[in-house]
Formats: C-alpha cells, structure tokens, sequence
C-alpha cells in the first residue's frame, strides 16, 4: 500500500509526533491536578473546582487567543505558550515534590496552563494549513484527531503509575519535559510564509470581525451549530457513573473501561476516518449522516442492559465522533481566510469545549429528573432531530465536498477580512 503524502511531510510528521507528546502530558497532568486537590482536601465539591478553573480561563480568553493567533507568527506564539505552561508545571513540580503544595496553588496552576492553552489551541489549528497543503487538511486533522483521543487513553494512565510510584510530582516534571520538546520541535519545522492580520487594529475591532465573519460565513456557523447539536443534546460523559454503579453493576473499575470506549472508538475508526476524508466526495453528507449515526449512539447506550452492549455503543459514538469532528474542523479551516484563521479557531474552541460543559450540566439536570436512560434517550433524539433539518433540505453543509468546495463557492469576507483560500 503506497504511503499517504502527507505522512512524507517532514514538517507535518515532527509537529504532529510534538503535539501528541504535548497533549499526553496534558492530560497526564489534569488527571493529576484532580487527585491532587482530592488528596489535600478530601472534598469532591472542591476538586470540581478545577473544571471551573478551566471553565473561566477558557471562556474568557478564547477570543483574546484567538487574535493573537492571527497578529503574530503563530509558531512563535505557540513556543511561548508551550514555554509558558512549561514553567508553571515545573514550579507545579517543584511543590509537589517538596511536600508544600496547597490547594490554592493547584488551582491557579490550572487556571495558567488553561491560559496559555487558549493562546496556544487557536495557534495549533491556525498554524496546519502552513504546513500541509489545503487538499491535504483533512487527511491532516483525520491524523490529529486521533492522537488527542491517545492522550486521553495514555495520559491518565501514566499520571496513575507516576502518582503511585512518588506523587503528582513525578507527572508535573513529565508534562513540564513534553512542553518542552514540543518547544525544541517548532524551532525545528518549517512553515510556509502566510500573512497576519493588521496589528494596527484595535484588538477589540479584530475580536469583532472574528464574530462578524461567522454569522457571515453559513457554512461556519451551521458547522459550529453541529457541534454544539451533539454536545448539547447527547452528552453521555455525565450519566456513565449512574450506567456503570446502578443499571450495569460494574463498579468504578467497570466505569473507568466505559470512559476510556469512546477514546478507543475513535482510535479503532482512524484508518477509515482517514480513508474517507481523503477520498470522499460528499464529506458534508458523510458528517450529516455521521452525527445523526452519533445521535442513534447515544440512545443505543441509553437503552444497553448489559455491558458489552453499553461498550458498543461507546465505541460507536468515539468513531463517528471522529469521523465527524475531523469533517468540521478541516472545513472550518478551509472556509476561513488565513488571516482569520486564528479568531475563528478561538471562536470555534468556545464551542467544541464549551458546549461539553454545558451539555453535562443539562444532561444533569434531565438525568435528575427524568433519570439518565430517559434523558440521553430525549437528547440522542433531539440531536438526531436538529440534524435530520440539515439533510431535509439544500444547504452548504449538504453540498460541502472540502477544499474543492472553497475553490467552487464564493466567499463572503467578514470586515477587515481578506480574500478566502
């Protein structure tokens, strides 16, 4: 079987091995962050305050982030982002090793690095298309996608050997070791030169036009909007614990092999991913059909009685998960002007990390009252329902066929916007 191109990308194949480094630290260093603040407190209610600490960084400063991604070399603003979080898991590290970490200091860590990561998202996924070129994009996203599902596997994995053998500690030096090498790798790849936007615009006016061109721009927004359909609606994260201790019986050991499915789901699902975004002429049909595919998911778990169906159905909702994902953000790129890339990223990143949060806190509430099974069952349903609107009728996430159709379409620039790629 001939090798994909864009595995030959010398630049593409050292930002990708860096990144999956990055993030396997990352999340490494989350999982610690939790059992850390339990440890010292012995609360849940205030280990939970460091989704909140993620929650108000991100929301916050994703726009900010951003336009930084698109006034600055966005290679250059990843290094200092990556250095940035490097010294906070290092004096993180320092602490904890010496026995004097307190609650406090682990919360403003997480708050930093979640800082940093706002400035760092949008410069990631701004930065591919001057990698890999624009036919290539989603090939490049079907490779990354995956890799942040491998984080999710190996990190916390790790984090609970590390925690076992000597503390958090140990897993902050890690992290502090992954952001570093990442550091080393942009300094090693090269990047097509593509212009920024005007820095002599207010911030503000930059922010603006950022939201100006995705209520502008359909395509971008219906993209975002299905994102937001299938994290609203079928959130299934929130009701696992109940699945897994009350319907399956299977303990706490049995809910962390159902949390870790979806990951493996996607994993499982990185050839075909692969295979279809490269070779598929209807991928915005594929991502309709693969949401609403994710929505029937969802209510298949709702409904499993026994765990190998429950573990199925996870399974199913990583892979088309994957596959849809990958859909989006390689279209979203490609719809957007580079010099707006930055911006819409952060935009995006409101949305595909904010919507999670919220979608848990309804899937909450409609398990409290309806009780889980019923209410993943109503969300899987209104997921389906909202999708089902899309392929009802002629639009251009029906038509969307990849770069071939940015090349077809005409673009509607936002304000300050230059011309689409």
């Amino acid at each position: 079987m001939a090798i994909s191109p864009i595995l030959k990308n010398r630049d593409f194949d050292l930002y990708w091995t860096g990144v999956v480094l990055s993030q396997v630290g990352s999340r490494g260093t989350l999982a610690a962050n939790l059992y850390q603040v339990y440890e010292l407190t012995g609360s849940l209610a205030e280990t939970g305050l460091v989704g909140a600490a993620q929650a108000i960084a991100l929301l916050v400063l994703s726009p900010l982030g951003g336009v930084y991604a698109d006034r600055l070399d966005r290679r250059r603003l990843l290094q200092w982002s990556q250095g940035s979080a490097m010294v906070v898991a290092a004096l993180l590290a320092a602490l904890s090793l010496a026995g004097t970490i307190s609650t406090w200091e682990v919360l403003v860590s997480v708050v930093l690095t979640t800082a940093a990561a706002t400035f760092d998202q949008p410069a990631r996924q701004a930065l591919i298309p001057a990698l890999v070129p624009a036919h290539q994009l989603p090939q490049a996203f079907a490779l990354l996608n995956p890799s942040r599902e491998l984080a999710v596997l190996i990190g916390p994995a790790l984090s609970g050997l590390l925690i076992a053998a000597n503390g958090a500690g140990l897993m902050y030096v890690v992290d502090a070791v992954t952001y570093a090498l990442l550091v080393v790798v942009l300094g090693l790849i090269r990047t097509t030169h593509l212009p920024s936007a005007p820095r002599h615009e207010s911030v503000w006016r930059q922010i603006a036009d950022g939201f100006v061109f995705v209520r502008r721009r359909r395509i971008v927004w219906m993209m975002m909007s299905l994102d937001l359909s299938a994290t609203l609606f079928s959130s299934y994260r929130v009701v696992l614990p109940a699945l897994a201790l009350t319907r399956l019986g299977i303990g706490a050991k049995g809910y962390g092999l159902l949390s870790s499915m979806p990951s493996a789901g996607a994993l499982l699902a990185t050839y075909t991913v692969f295979r279809v975004v490269g070779r598929s002429q209807s991928l915005g049909r594929v991502l309709l059909l693969s949401t609403v595919a994710y929505g029937l998911s969802a209510i298949l778990l709702a409904r499993a009685s026994v765990v190998p169906l429950a573990v199925l159905a996870l399974l199913l909702l990583g892979a088309f998960d994957a596959m849809a994902t990958t859909i989006r953000q390689a279209a979203v790129q490609l719809e957007t002007p580079h010099d707006l890339r930055g911006r819409i990223s952060g935009t995006y990143q409101m949305a595909s990390k904010g919507g999670p949060a919220l979608g848990d806190t309804l899937m909450g509430w409609g398990a409290a009252a309806l009780g889980p099974g019923v209410s993943l069952v109503v969300g899987g349903a209104l997921t389906i329902a909202y999708v089902g609107a899309f392929l009802g009728r002629d639009n251009p996430v029906r038509r969307y066929r990849g770069a071939e159709s940015v090349l077809d379409e005409q673009v509607v620039p936002a304000v300050g916007a230059g011309p689409a790629v």
